[in-house]
């Protein structure tokens, strides 16, 4: 199957991407359910979603197969670091449905990665949340360990 992987306005495909959306959040609720972590009910903050992807602060990827079904997304914002004033990019989602992720999670990262060097972004921050086997395959996209995420429950 030939996949497109497009930068869409997240404001506009809203209601198209939010089944996968909450399908993405379900299975990470589960994951972490299974380490003993509470997250509370999907309830996202859309008006702030979609004053990020207006401002061009939130980037919505998109994996769309050849017949343009939305199969996976990402999105991903842009920042200064406060510290030394870089641009950074933080990734708050990246999600493939199960049934394309035969390297097609892989491709979505590379489209990504071009796509933020060529915005002059020095670095980006991903977090493994939903399968912690990911992180394996972005080290081999040449990302590096860098901190441990830690999570506590009140």
């Amino acid at each position: 199957m030939n996949y497109d992987f497009t930068i869409e306005n997240g404001a506009v495909n809203l209601a198209e991407l939010f089944p996968i959306y909450a399908q993405h959040y379900h299975q990470m609720e589960e994951r972490l359910k299974g380490d003993g972590i509470d997250v509370s009910p999907f309830n996202p903050r859309l008006d702030d979603y979609i004053a990020h992807w207006m401002s061009g602060s939130l980037l919505n990827y998109v994996v769309r197969t050849s017949e343009g079904e939305a199969v996976g997304y990402s999105n991903v914002y842009l920042t200064n670091d406060m510290h030394n004033g870089d641009l950074i990019a933080q990734e708050d989602t990246i999600f493939v449905l199960k049934n394309h992720r035969n390297g097609v999670g892989r491709k979505l990262v590379k489209f990504i990665l071009a796509d933020l060097k060529a915005r002059n972004v020095k670095r980006v921050h991903i977090t493994a949340m939903t399968d912690l086997r990911v992180a394996v395959a972005w080290k081999r996209l040449g990302f590096k360990a860098a901190a441990t995420a830690m999570i506590y429950n009140f």
